[in-house]
């Protein structure tokens, strides 16, 4: 339901008694569930069917995050001037044709890494608006007051996708291969849209510009101002960055070594990776008590200080250590990354002016996700001249000191952060 100035009004008992942002919850669990099993094929289709190096399949990994760097800040500005819904349902659908491409070329017996890299990078694009029009969305669909519920429930679906979903995504590659789990992800793409789509908040057509594309690089600007000249935003987007670059080296390197290294299969693949929804399930159904145990602030860079350790343990499975106890690291880790996004996520949607939401996230994915596909080509670099193994022990090494840009910044005793800021008492305003 909405107020009279088109705000959201959520329904008493939670979020998700609210009517859109059900429709918001199922759609985005549909997704996720796909992503996971797309997260987890691709590569392995490039790994297992196709035989790809450990540089091609870093740059598989980079090609999927490079469009935050190339198309992050315009995305923002396109996305305000753009009704959210309908570039949440047009991302959906496209994104949905291009896997079914995979299977497609696969079958007819002409899939290359090159058409991988192709599908990688526009499923990247698409992933950019959607990313960018959900987080904008939010703070209209249930209102600022509810915003660190609606992440948490949001955050408990990707949890829960992650737990689930590579176990399932292991057991449909082992049954139907890689490229027609691909099949089923872009199905479950089109439904999440058909949810969307009976979403019954109508947002207000943006203004268009008098001339059109006349402001963009004015756009863009403000939208750097606001979050480059805020300090709370300035730090959580440096350790947010560093840690992305870290974790995309492990994370590209660790689809190689679990089945090259440790000889584990698909099924098993999946299981390791599902162990990360355990985690991150725990953390975000925790976060709301510890925001409120330790204070927002400390929230932030503790959550990421003190479990980011952890992921270390992988690594030496390589050696003597056990595979298991290496995936309970990462569920730790996983905990803390996921008390760290739902607390500052929230806090940059409650600070940020309406009229500026997708501008501030867009550059936020810009400077925090621009990493990853630097952090995939390091890892994969890292692991043609070293070894995979010696690619991860340095990404968890650099993921472990990501935490000091928050650490040492004044969010490090603020109990309580700060809400909306007029936009006119930021130097973005003019």
């Amino acid at each position: 339901m909405t107020t009279e100035d088109g705000d959201a009004a959520v329904a008493p008992g939670g979020v998700l008694r609210d009517h859109d942002f059900r429709f918001l919850f199922y759609a985005t669990s549909l997704s996720q569930l796909g992503q996971q099993v797309s997260g987890l094929a691709l590569p392995l289709v490039a790994v297992v069917t196709l035989t790809a190096s450990e540089f091609e399949v870093g740059l598989l990994s980079a090609m999927g995050t490079v469009a935050f760097l190339l198309i992050g800040l315009p995305a923002g500005v396109w996305v305000d001037r753009l009704r959210y819904r309908q570039v949440l349902v047009s991302s959906d659908l496209i994104r949905a044709a291009v896997l079914l491409t995979v299977p497609l070329a696969w079958w007819l017996g002409v899939l290359t890494v090159w058409q991988l890299y192709v599908v990688a990078l526009l499923i990247g694009v698409f992933s950019v608006f959607f990313d960018v029009a959900y987080q904008s969305y939010l703070p209209r669909l249930i209102g600022r007051d509810h915003l660190v519920e609606g992440n948490a429930k949001l955050e408990t679906v990707h949890s829960v996708a992650q737990l689930g979903g590579p176990v399932a995504a292991g057991q449909l590659i082992a049954w139907l291969t890689a490229p027609i789990a691909l099949a089923l992800d872009a199905i479950a793409m089109g439904l999440s849209a058909l949810f969307i789509g009976r979403m019954r908040h109508r947002q207000p057509k943006p203004e268009p510009e008098p001339v059109p594309g006349s402001q963009l690089g004015r756009d863009i600007a403000e939208g750097l101002r606001f979050v480059l000249g805020n300090p709370l935003l300035r730090a959580i987007a440096g350790a947010t960055a560093l840690f992305n670059l870290a974790f995309a080296a492990y994370m590209a390197m660790l689809v190689f070594f679990l089945p090259r290294e440790l000889g584990l299969g698909a099924h098993q693949i999946g299981m390791v990776f599902s162990v990360l929804g355990i985690g991150g399930l725990a953390g975000a159904l925790a976060t709301r008590r510890l925001t409120l145990w330790l204070g927002e602030g400390p929230a932030i860079w503790l959550s990421m200080a003190v479990t980011a350790p952890f992921a270390l343990l992988l690594p030496a499975a390589g050696g003597r250590g056990s595979v298991w106890l290496g995936a309970a690291g990462l569920a730790v880790a996983s905990f803390g990354t996921v008390v760290y996004n739902v607390t500052q996520v929230s806090f940059r949607q409650r600070l940020t002016p309406d009229r500026l939401l997708g501008r501030m996230n867009a550059t936020m994915r810009f400077l925090v996700w621009g990493t990853q596909p630097v952090g995939a080509l390091l890892g994969g670099v890292l692991g043609q001249l070293y070894g995979a193994e010696a690619a991860l022990w340095i990404a968890a090494a650099a993921a472990c000191v990501a935490f000091l840009p928050v650490a040492l910044s004044p969010l490090r005793r603020m109990r309580k952060l700060p809400d909306e800021q007029p936009a006119s008492a930021n130097p973005s305003a003019g």
